[in-house]
């Protein structure tokens, strides 16, 4: 009897052993695997480090291609420059066939790149319960969101917006005796606004801001003449977010930066955007701005946190820089109350840091 307790005992003792043994790593549960898709309107520059913003992002918090992402972006073509209003209607089409595919394949999340993405996607996901991150967008209001902090029903994201009058206030800083701004625009929509919101903000601080709308086709140096001999001339050119002066290789921009050095008006970008000639930079920086529509993305994939909850985020303050090589063409030189919060920042500039 007590030999077959003992035999009993040793057959527990080697089932359980066994039932205790690691299993092998093949059939161990493998880590979810997240997969988003991304839409944006034509491919520029400036969009490439939004995206690269968010990715980064995401691989802080422990999700990335090739371990647990899979990304599928989809670019939707349109020719700027050319584009009239039954081209952008086709874009608009385009966009909502891109968002009714994303929604019938159910992917964890979207990104949406900039204004129109985010505008004409939004409603065709958000009846699929997709969750909508978007970036790069200059003002949500335009977008559709309800407020620059509430995007409504699942959506979330990041945006370009500074307060346009901080942006002045940075720029008067630098150039304190330059009150008059001349500023050129397209019928971009992002441009319009721009230039509204300037001369909105320039009036509240007794300065004043002169405009002139090209087409997208036209040479800038007519309006420059014009706006550098309209009453007693511009002190300054201003460039708003508009695609233009991206355009054939930057044309319009370093045609602007040419007539500056020659008429001694500095030039200043109310947007961190290349932009061949500027002296002076002020804005949200759009690898930044994609990097928070990351932090947001990876909260509401890592936790299902609705995107609803989540504020939008934007960049705390802008960013100032200033081309050093371009003061010198144009004989400036800073006051020193500004050169005391200089650093040296990436391609010889300087950063403006102001508490």
């Amino acid at each position: 009897m007590k030999k077959l307790a003992l035999a009993a005992a040793l057959c527990a003792s080697h089932a359980l052993a066994h039932a205790i043994e690691p299993l092998p790593l093949e059939t161990m549960e493998q880590p979810p695997e997240f997969k988003i898709e991304v839409l944006q309107v034509t491919d520029i520059e400036p969009y490439q480090e939004a995206y690269a913003g968010f990715i980064e992002a995401l691989r802080v918090s422990q999700i990335e291609t090739g371990r647990n992402l899979r990304v599928n972006r989809v670019k939707v073509d349109f020719d700027v420059e050319r584009g009239g209003f039954w081209s952008k209607v086709g874009v608009v089409m385009r966009i909502r066939q891109e968002a009714q595919r994303i929604a019938a394949a159910k992917p964890d999340l979207v990104l949406a790149i900039g204004t129109p993405a985010t505008k004409y996607a939004r409603g065709i996901l958000e009846d699929a319960k997709v969750p909508l991150v978007f970036t790069a967008v200059a003002d949500p209001v335009d977008a559709g969101c309800a407020s620059l902090a509430d995007c409504g029903p699942g959506v979330t994201g990041s945006t370009l917006y500074t307060n346009m009058r901080d942006s002045l206030g940075m720029v008067h800083r630098v150039f304190p005796n330059a009150n008059r701004i001349g500023m050129i625009h397209t019928d971009d929509e992002n441009g319009v606004a721009n230039v509204a919101a300037a001369a909105g903000s320039a009036r509240e601080m007794g300065m004043a801001v002169s405009s002139r709308q090209v087409a997208k086709t036209d040479s800038i140096v007519p309006s420059l003449k014009a706006l550098h001999r309209q009453g007693e001339g511009v002190q300054m050119f201003a460039v708003p977010l508009d695609t233009y002066y991206g355009l054939h290789r930057y044309e319009a921009a370093i045609d602007l930066g040419d007539f500056g050095v020659e008429n001694k008006v500095p030039v200043v970008t109310l947007a961190m955007v290349r932009v061949p000639g500027a002296a002076l930079y002020v804005g949200a920086e759009f690898g930044k701005v994609g990097a928070l529509a990351g932090a947001q993305a990876a909260k509401i994939l890592k936790h299902h946190t609705k995107p609803e909850v989540l504020p939008i985020l934007r960049q705390d303050k802008p960013t100032v820089l200033v081309d050093p090589a371009r003061l010198a063409a144009l004989d400036i030189t800073l006051p020193d109350a500004v050169l005391a919060h200089k650093t040296q920042a990436r391609n010889g500039y300087w950063q403006l840091d102001w508490e």
